[in-house]
């Protein structure tokens, strides 16, 4: 006998074609539970969608419970990480850059001062030198004015010696002319 059939018999209707009813026993009242029992067994050994419904429901709330967790471990974890990096791992690297800063900056500005006095010694010696240059180029230009003072004097005199010369010279030949003529006269 089928759920359906039970259920039927329970109503008083036939389950007979035509129409026909069935009488039912005297029993009728003892039959009704039998009936129940047997519609219940049935739907439990035939019907399965109430126990596959209750199967999905327990594997998908599993399924969400266990993803649920493991994404909330993993939440749990990126919080925990966050956390230790912004409370301990950024003030160190804070406190870590600051002092490389700083010391970075201090012998920046040693080496800026120490580049400083190169330079102003540079300039010194560069003005030194160049005041020694300029010295010496006037020293050297006197020199030379000297020398060519000196060459021009020379110059003179030996043009001077020279016209004295040619002036003995012509005496002599004057003189010597006149003692060839002397001689020759005679």
């Amino acid at each position: 006998m089928s759920g359906a059939g039970a259920a039927e018999a329970v109503r008083g209707e036939s389950p007979l074609p035509g129409g026909r009813k069935r009488e039912l026993p005297v029993v009728a009242g003892l039959a009704q539970p039998i009936l129940k029992d047997v519609g219940e067994i049935h739907s439990r050994l035939l019907d399965h969608r109430p126990v596959i419904q209750g199967e999905i429901r327990y594997f998908v709330k599993e399924f969400e419970e266990k993803r649920g967790l493991r994404e909330l471990r993993v939440l749990e974890s990126l919080k925990n990480m966050i956390y230790e990096t912004n409370n301990q791992i950024l003030p160190k690297c804070e406190q870590v850059m600051h002092d490389s800063l700083n010391e970075a900056f201090k012998r920046l500005q040693a080496a800026s001062q120490r580049i400083h006095k190169l330079q102003e010694r540079e300039q010194g010696e560069r003005e030194v030198q160049t005041d020694k240059l300029m010295a010496g180029e006037k020293q050297r230009t006197a020199l030379w004015e000297a020398f060519l003072e000196e060459q021009q004097n020379k110059q003179a005199e030996v043009d001077e010696e020279h016209r004295k010369a040619m002036e003995r010279l012509k005496q002599q030949y004057v003189d010597m002319e006149k003692d060839l003529a002397k001689y020759v006269s005679f």
